[in-house]
């Protein structure tokens, strides 16, 4: 899942740094030992675990900055599916609309968010760990999503704000540098604020069509953290992944590794059909290609795998009563365009 593998790589990059200061795994790890805590590297770490290792690795290495500067070193691509939403998104307004509804499923920390002057305070949701610990979680959070937000945007994003609740520190050019932002200590939480003008900031790798693809595959996910229906949704999943080029039943079988005939048994156990599925997922994309892009609906017929845009058309009227074209009128008159 996104989170270990979000983890996992935080982790391999924080032994790096580690390693290059002199210091080896197993003294880290032996300096670390806490109630409970995995001795390989390979294991699953709890966010408890890794904040103490990080905390720990810290101390050893006399640097108080390390969680600015693990922060600098996890990409985008270490948050999988919602990595690839984010790349995805139209502008900087519509990936913080992300973050704020996937964030609990994919990563620590929670985010919060605020209107402020038509431009928006977000802030992480900080509880575990004592003072200094939430100290070095906070820098890495607000590090890391600048460094990715640098990849995703035309530049650096300028205008922001970020304010940290610790009293200035020694050396405060650190943060300018890594930032780029007005830096202010002493606040009374630790929040950035991003003004209006900055908000549509546009991502230079957006692609409308991509984005609701891998939009839905994050609802999924969400979804199915809740969910005691396991098969059914690794099916909605491996659909959703490969939207374009879809999947029949017996190669969603094969990245399940499991026969066609057990596929089946086990979707029957669960009250579903595969083709079923593959119809609710074309349909839940139909809607989202013809309510929030300007595609055609021969194009949209085409990413659907529709041969012919009327057996695209029969089938949307099948599902939902009214023509394409009529549903995206509906829906454009209900947004008010």
């Amino acid at each position: 899942m996104t989170k270990i593998k979000l983890q996992r790589d935080l982790l391999t990059q924080l032994l790096c740094l580690v390693n290059e200061a002199g210091i080896s795994t197993e003294q880290l790890l032996n300096k670390t030992r806490i109630d409970e805590m995995p001795i390989a590297v390979e294991a699953e770490f709890s966010e408890t675990h890794f904040i103490v290792l990080l905390e720990t690795a810290a101390k050893l290495m006399g640097d108080p900055y390390l969680g600015l500067r693990l922060g600098q070193k996890v990409g985008i691509e270490s948050y999988g599916t919602f990595g690839f939403a984010l790349m995805s998104c139209a502008n900087l307004r519509e990936s913080i609309q992300l973050l704020l509804r996937y964030g609990k499923a994919f990563f620590q920390p929670h985010w919060h968010s605020e209107n402020r002057d038509g431009g928006l305070v977000l802030w992480p949701i900080l509880t575990k760990g004592t003072p200094a610990q939430q100290r070095l979680i906070a820098e890495l959070a607000f590090s890391q999503w600048t460094f990715i937000g640098n990849s995703l945007y035309r530049g650096r994003i300028e205008g922001a704000e970020i304010e940290f609740i610790f009293p200035e520190p020694s050396n405060p050019g650190i943060y300018h540098s890594t930032f780029e932002a007005k830096i202010t200590f002493g606040a009374e939480r630790n929040h950035a604020f991003l003004p209006k003008h900055i908000l549509d900031t546009p991502v230079k790798t957006a692609n409308v069509s991509e984005h609701v693809v891998f939009h839905q595959q994050c609802e999924e996910m969400l979804r199915g953290l809740n969910s005691g229906e396991k098969i059914t949704t690794e099916v909605r999943r491996l659909l959703l992944q490969s939207a374009g080029d879809f999947l029949n039943i017996s190669g969603v079988a094969a990245r399940l590794n499991m026969s066609e005939r057990t596929l089946r048994r086990r979707l029957d156990d669960e009250s579903v059909s595969f083709r079923s599925l593959f119809e609710e997922v074309r349909d839940l994309l139909a809607k989202e290609y013809l309510a929030k892009t300007v595609l055609t609906i021969a194009e949209i017929a085409h990413l659907l795998d529709y041969s012919e845009t009327v057996n695209f058309r029969r089938a949307f009227v099948r599902w939902n009563g009214v023509t394409p074209k009529k549903y995206r009128q509906q829906q454009a008159r209900q947004i008010g365009i």
